[in-house]
């Protein structure tokens, strides 16, 4: 196996609960998990998630990803003294997350109230191959003297999202005396959950179960003489429907015989084939760098572990939330950093999983059509904020005002339309990556199609030209403006590509094509300057600019909101996030060098990056001008949004797409891969204490091996394959190994059957 970084929590501190139970949660993409101690702490949120299990808790509410019953809890008493690591001492601690093979471990020594010293141990992974399983080992042994231990464990469905209830309790049962099985439905009965477990000790004691209050427990007390080590073994089976086909508890019987076929098998043997799931997708996936400093690879490996626990490959009918299935932040909401920030990961290791995400807006188009019909507009507009169906579920009200009283309405869903076409341009980039006709002549040809045809209805015809008014574009700060160069050329791009795959794919629609000739002609794209900058918007040039430095050096926690009011932010050249920079990495053929160089000092500048989207922009820009170091910079900064020192930066769960933006950062800028005109383009420029670069990128029918060490570059491909690498092409046979140096350094040399 491959031998991957661990990532570590230094030390066990009350401030920082939070953001260890997300940076370190499990999962694998059907479920996830946080990392919250199996001891109880006030400060401490527990989270498991199933993908696409929604639920409305009232009226005024829109769905969020339910929080499910709690599993990992444990009550643990030590000669009848509660275990906390708030009380005591604790004497040595090792916490730990092996991204090899998943498994959460920590193991610490405590010294009670009471002057004896015990250490204790936990393991747990969420398995990758068998994704409703979640197996626990739990270990207690005393160090001074015999003890009395007891423990409680069991199905805990008192959780909540922040309060919300959104399961009713239908039936508990114990089985065996070692199994147990809770039973729960969505309050609108649309979903059920079945939670089966078993409870073993590998040592004789007293043992009992309760049901009380909502909490299905197995309690074990004994005698443990000194030195002897005990352990609890837990294994869970996590299954959930939306369909009621076959009878609840004929669904119950079959999750309880799943349970009882893994608890035969033991932890080590289902960690050990979890493991070689993991092993099996570290060996396509894995991004290797050589550097100077070992955070780099850490954060690369970080990245792609969550990239995979985060994705529901399994369920098109499913898509990747902001926080993934590490918390409750944004309510388990779909947003279009699923498209740009994510999508590109899997559309370069795992197609077929890109393909199932893009069918999640496929199978949605209906609501998409809704909305847009709703609205006066034709075709369809995506929701902002998506769950289990096409339905728009950004809330429409923000937080009171304490101030006022009042509420703000949410801008987003009634003007963020760019999502419409950063779905467009992620069907057209799947189909440049896979040329997969199949996906295209239907489900892709029926997202650009509709997405066109709002764009087209979307314009306004003024002087003669068309223009797209009220709409927000990736900068939050500045709304309901008109003409926002990013939402122009992406519904142009959008158009375009509609027509150009129709015309490929031998679609005729006469009203639509003439319809959509016209846009082409007519929209206005806001033009560069004498520098080459492009006008964010209509207005944004004449509005005045501020020293937002303050502003910067707390990036991410909107502190500029504290000094002014939206509306009075919207009135000054103040970006949250990148988007005229941002329009330059999506669109690199249609921008040269010297005008992303241009639109990069512009714009920065007036960017606080208050968006975990931005940096990583900037960065991938960045490197494309040519300027590495500043690349770095911008890399470093955007992974240290949850891998930084702030103990709260992350606690309803991780941001996502800097995850996505963490690989990107490295492929798509250190690695310099674009698609240009629809061909493969390498134009790698690693950071100066980086020594080489190792990965792997899926394109087309062919499997690309791609080794970067110092001014050369060394390919092998599994299919013919072309290649243009520092703008000269090359043409790779089947196995075939090629190194080349930069240009200015050497020649191409090439030779047959070796790996990378």
């Amino acid at each position: 196996m491959l031998n991957l970084s661990r990532l570590s929590e230094p030390t066990f501190s009350p401030h920082s609960l939070n953001k260890y139970a997300s940076i370190m949660a499990c999962g694998n993409g059907y479920m996830g998990i946080r990392a919250s101690h199996e001891e109880d702490y006030t400060q401490q949120t527990r989270g498991m998630y199933l993908a696409g299990v929604y639920h409305r808790a009232g009226r005024n509410e829109t769905k969020e990803l339910v929080n499910l019953p709690d599993v990992l809890g444990i009550e643990l008493q030590l000669d009848g003294e509660h275990f906390s690591l708030l009380a005591g001492e604790l004497l040595c601690w090792e916490r730990e997350l092996a991204f090899s093979n998943g498994e959460l471990r920590r193991s610490l020594v405590w010294r009670s109230t009471r002057g004896k010293r015990f250490r204790i141990d936990s393991r747990r992974f969420v398995s990758l191959d068998q994704l409703p399983l979640v197996a626990l080992q739990f270990s207690v042994t005393p160090l001074d003297g015999a003890a009395r231990i007891s423990f409680s464990t069991g199905i805990d469905a008192t959780q909540t999202n922040s309060g919300r209830q959104h399961l009713d309790e239908t039936s508990v049962q114990v089985f065996d005396q070692h199994f147990m099985q809770g039973v729960y439905e969505t309050q609108d009965r649309s979903t059920d959950v079945v939670i089966s477990a078993s409870c073993q000790l590998d040592t004789p004691s007293e043992n009992c179960f309760t049901a009380k209050n909502r909490r299905l427990n197995c309690h074990h007390a004994l005698e443990a003489e000194e030195g002897q080590k005990v352990t609890l073994e837990k294994i869970v089976w996590i299954t959930h429907r939306h369909d009621k086909e076959l009878e609840q508890s004929a669904f119950a019987q079959k999750g309880l015989a799943e349970l009882k076929r893994c608890a035969e098998q033991g932890y080590d043997a289902l960690l050990e084939q979890s493991a070689l799931a993991w092993d099996t997708h570290w060996q396509t996936s894995r991004v290797s760098v050589q550097s100077d400093d070992p955070q780099d690879q850490l954060t690369l490996d970080y990245s792609v572990w969550h990239l995979t626990a985060m994705t529901p490959a399994h369920n098109e009918r499913c898509s990747i939330a902001a926080k993934g299935l590490t918390g409750e932040g944004y309510k388990g909401h779909v947003f279009w950093d699923t498209e740009i920030f994510l999508l590109p990961f899997h559309l370069f290791t795992r197609p077929q999983t890109a393909r199932s995400l893009l069918r999640y807006r496929w199978l949605n188009l209906a609501g998409a059509r809704e909305k847009a019909q709703r609205n006066g507009w034709a075709g369809a507009l995506f929701p902002w904020e998506s769950a289990d169906s096409g339905q728009e579920e950004t809330p429409e009200y923000a937080a009171i005002n304490i101030r006022t009283g009042l509420r703000q309405k949410v801008a987003s869903a009634l003007a963020e339309h760019h999502i419409v076409a950063d779905i467009a341009w992620a069907v057209v980039a799947y189909w440049q990556a896979t040329r997969d006709s199949d996906f295209m002549r239907s489900e892709g040809l029926a997202l650009l199609m509709e997405t066109a045809s709002f764009w087209i209805s979307r314009a306004t015809d003024v002087n003669g030209r068309l223009e797209i008014h009220d709409v927000i574009g990736p900068d939050e700060y500045t709304e309901h403006v008109n003409n926002n160069a990013f939402s122009n050329y992406m519904a142009w791009q959008n158009v375009h590509d509609a027509l150009a795959l129709m015309e490929h794919f031998n679609r005729q629609d006469d009203a639509f094509t003439e319809a959509a000739q016209k846009f082409l002609a007519r929209l206005w794209l806001p033009s560069t300057d004498a520098q080459g900058v492009i006008p964010q918007d209509d207005t944004f040039m004449a509005k005045p600019a501020i020293d937002l430095r303050r502003y910067k050096a707390q990036a991410g926690k909107q502190t500029i909101l504290l000094d002014y009011s939206r509306a009075e932010v919207n009135e000054m050249q103040i970006l949250k996030q990148a988007d005229v920079v941002m329009l330059n990495y999506l669109l690199p053929d249609k921008f040269d060098r010297k005008q992303c160089a241009a639109n990069l000092a512009f714009y920065e500048p007036r960017t606080i990056h208050d968006s975990s989207l931005s940096q990583s922009i900037h960065g991938i820009v960045a490197a494309r001008c040519g300027d590495t170091p500043r690349a770095y910079a911008f890399w470093r900064a955007g992974a240290a949004i949850d891998l930084g020192d702030d103990p709260h930066s992350c606690d309803d769960g991780i941001h996502a797409a800097a995850t996505g933006a963490i690989w990107s950062g490295v492929v798509q800028g250190f690695a310099g891969m674009q698609i240009i005109d629809g061909e493969l383009h390498l134009t790698p420029q690693l950071p100066a204490h980086w020594q080489r670069l190792q990965f792997s990128l899926q394109w087309r029918a062919a499997r690309l091996d791609i080794l970067v060490k110092g001014a050369s570059v060394t390919l092998r491909s599994s299919a013919p394959i072309a290649v243009t690498l520092w703008g000269e092409t090359h043409h790779l046979l089947a196995n075939e190994t090629r190194t080349v140096d930069l240009p200015e350094f050497g020649t191409a040399t090439t030779e047959g059957g070796n790996n990378v």
